[in-house]
């Protein structure tokens, strides 16, 4: 099937293998190869249920990565088996988070702000994982958590871009930081964040554009480079 197959190398193309997807509807078609055509082979395309009649396309700047929810209760929105965060703080952490007193002071200055976290770091365990699971089903904080993507060296260069995208900063004890002394400030934000058990999508970060777009040509850079090699 591969030998037989032919890569869709244009609008057109796109619009008919989308027309012929949503059952011959050619408006579902052509708006397929529109938001393929704005994110390119490298972007990602979801498809959500609106309120009104009309078909829109909107792009937003985000990412998406392979790691899901670590606990199902987090989960608040059961008919989709997936985790919705609107206008969360998202809090990053190069290391393995167990004990829950280290992360007090940030859950009670997110709780104050009346807005739900997204933890993103090495590994969340044990007793703070579980008193993050009573406090989200308690409704004191709504609160998700992921492992960040990637190992070693790739890992804290995945945190570093996620820090980008929503403006945050990285918590790591490599530079002194200390998980007890994270401020709102040191927080990232985001418009969305969507989570499954394989993914975590973070929509439209509230990172500064021009440094969104340095990083991007970089990363660009690199998979040519890597090409090529």
């Amino acid at each position: 099937l591969k030998a037989l197959s032919v890569p869709c190398s244009d609008s057109k193309a796109i619009a008919q293998v989308g027309t012929i997807s949503a059952n011959s509807d050619e408006t579902v078609g052509q708006l397929i190869a529109q938001a393929m055509e704005k994110v390119g082979k490298e972007g990602v395309i979801t498809v959500e249920e609106g309120t009104g009649l009309q078909d829109e396309l909107d792009v937003v700047e985000g990412m998406q990565f392979d790691r899901g929810y670590l606990s199902p209760y987090f989960i608040n929105k059961p008919e989709t088996g997936a985790i919705e965060l609107e206008s969360p703080f998202i809090l990053l952490a190069d290391k393995k988070i167990s004990n829950i007193r280290e992360m007090l002071p940030v859950l009670e200055a997110v709780a104050k702000a009346g807005k739900p976290l997204l933890i993103i770091a090495e590994d969340v365990e044990g007793e703070a994982l579980a008193t993050l699971v009573v406090n989200t089903m308690r409704g004191i904080v709504k609160v998700a958590a992921v492992k960040a993507p990637g190992f070693g060296d790739r890992r804290k260069a995945m945190l570093q871009d996620i820090a980008i995208l929503t403006g945050g900063t990285v918590i790591s004890e490599e530079i002194g930081m200390e998980l007890e002394k994270a401020a709102l400030e040191d927080l990232g934000q985001a418009k969305r964040v969507v989570i499954n058990k394989d993914t975590t999508t973070i929509i439209d970060g509230v990172g500064e554009e021009a440094t969104i777009q340095g990083r991007v040509t970089q990363i660009l850079q690199q998979i040519e480079e890597a090409t090529s090699d």
